[in-house]
Parts: structure tokens; C-alpha cells; sequence
């Protein structure tokens, strides 16, 4: 049976109740616990490892940016994130004007550190400013990837970021970002950021109910959970899922925006309407 890991993205609790009173990471933690998650996400230290042993989270998701682009540090970074107890590790690489080419052969190399390191899986995620910023560049270092190497390549589908480059409406989301299945069902992770085609993120809830838009957001997921386990070679995998919900910042460049809910309360809601979707997915 295919199985779900919900991971929070301690990213959702930056700044979380206010800026002036952040909670401590301690507090964070048993937070994320409580609500029910199975683990979470971050570039992880040793404090995290200590904390989610200590709240009982099993999984532990790592994290790693390359933006300096430069291989030499990949071993070391990977490295870090296992010894904070990371055996899934999301990668965002390299910058919006890297070649895809070249990413290409950076996440070869990238790949190569992580077997070399071992007991890690890497996954390169769906990103802007990244190498993977639309689906052109990243479907391209796909096929280029599998051209050098004969496996197919490990993608964290963030497909908030498409939705938006692509102007998509919700009649035409599971067509026009579900067009690769193949590479969705070799997922390990996904971040599942509620969109539509206009914001990259919407919000959850407003006045203590489900927004239109985020509903229309978990048809898609429903059809994203069911693409995935379709695979027969899921059957006995797990899907580490992240309610992927993104803070307000002080000037107001954050993904969250004034007027909107806070993003901590709304993930641990979204964890649970992502849970319902997986149950229904058959």
C-alpha cells in the first residue's frame, strides 16, 4: 500500500505569532507534533535531529541551495544534512539564467555526492530563480539527465510555480501540469503549495472556511495523488507530502500578504485536507 509522510516546512512558523514573540524552536516542534505531522523540513542541524527525536517526528526532511553553482561544495552540504539525521534532501539548483545544460551536468555531479555520501536521496525541486524556474528548463535537464545516465531524474514538484508562469485556470490544472506522469510517479517528495493561475499561493481559509480557491486547488491534488499512486512501483512507497505555506514579510515581499491568514495555522489545516485527498485519491 502506498503510504503519505505529511512534512511541515518549519518555514510556514518564520516570524510565527509576530515577529517580536517568534516562538522558540523547541516550541516550533512540538507545535508541528501536536498538529500531526510525521516530520518536517529545513536545512537541518543537529538541534532539529535532537528536537524531533524528542517529539517523536520521525521523518526528517534536509534541505540544500546551490546557487553558488560551484560542485566542490555539494559532498559537504549533503553531508551536513545527513549527519542532522536527513535521508530525503530537497535540492533547489543553481539561478534562473543557469543553462540547462549545464544543470544538467551540475545535478549529475550532485547526485554523484549524494552515492558517494550514501543513504541519501536527492530530489531537485520545482522552483523560480532557480534552474527549474519554468517547465521547459526543467523538463529539459530531465531528458538531458537521463540521456547522460539511463535513470530517470528525482523531481520535487512544486507546481505552484508553473500554475502561475503558465496563467492556468482550474478546469485546465491536472491537464496542463500533469502532462509528464512519469516523472511524478518518480517522486519522493512533493510541495503542495495551494495556486491558481494568477498567485502562487492562495489562501486556506478565510473566516474559518475553506476558500473557493483552494478548493478547486485540492481537485488537482486529488489528481496528483492518483497519478502517483497509479505507478505499480508505488504500491510499497511513501510520498513525503509538505503543506508548503509560506510566511508574510516585513516589506511585504513574502508569499503571504496583508489581510490573509498566517501561514503556520493555515498548513496545519491544509495537512489535513491533504490527508482527506489521499484517502479519496484511488
Amino acid at each position: 500500500m502506498s503510504n503519505i509522510s505529511h512534512i511541515c516546512n518549519l518555514w510556514s512558523l518564520v516570524g510565527h505569532p509576530n515577529p517580536k514573540k517568534e516562538w522558540s524552536l523547541e516550541r516550533k516542534i512540538k507545535a508541528v507534533a501536536d498538529a500531526g505531522f510525521d516530520g518536517i523540513t529545513t536545512a537541518l542541524t543537529p538541534e532539529h535531529r535532537r528536537l524531533a527525536e524528542k517529539y517523536g517526528l520521525k521523518d526528517l526532511l534536509g534541505f540544500v541551495s546551490t546557487s553558488s553553482g560551484d560542485p566542490k561544495q555539494f559532498e559537504a552540504a549533503i553531508r551536513a544534512q545527513k549527519e542532522a539525521g536527513a535521508v530525503q534532501i530537497n535540492v533547489q539548483m543553481d539561478d534562473h539564467d543557469t543553462p540547462p545544460a549545464v544543470a544538467a551536468k551540475h545535478w549529475i555531479q550532485m547526485v554523484r555526492a549524494g552515492e558517494k555520501v550514501g543513504g541519501v536521496i536527492l530530489s531537485l525541486e520545482v522552483h523560480r530563480d532557480c534552474c527549474t524556474e519554468t517547465p521547459e528548463k526543467t523538463y529539459e535537464i530531465a531528458e538531458r539527465y537521463f540521456k547522460a545516465t539511463g535513470r530517470m531524474i528525482k523531481i520535487n514538484f512544486d507546481f505552484s510555480h508553473f500554475a502561475v508562469v503558465k496563467h492556468l485556470a482550474p478546469s485546465n490544472y491536472a491537464e496542463r501540469l500533469l502532462d509528464h506522469p512519469d516523472l511524478v510517479q518518480n517522486s519522493d517528495q512533493s510541495h503542495c503549495r495551494p495556486f491558481n493561475g494568477h498567485h502562487c499561493q492562495v489562501p486556506v481559509t478565510h473566516k474559518g472556511q475553506l476558500t473557493p480557491e483552494v478548493k478547486a486547488y485540492l481537485e488537482f491534488i486529488e489528481a496528483l495523488f492518483k497519478c502517483w499512486k497509479s505507478a505499480k512501483q508505488n504500491k510499497a512507497r511513501t510520498l513525503y507530502v509538505c503543506p508548503e505555506m509560506g510566511p508574510a514579510h516585513e516589506s511585504g515581499g513574502g508569499y503571504n500578504i496583508s489581510g490573509l491568514a498566517p501561514s503556520w495555522p493555515d498548513a496545519a489545516i491544509l495537512r489535513a485536507e491533504l490527508d482527506k485527498a489521499w484517502k479519496k485519491a484511488k
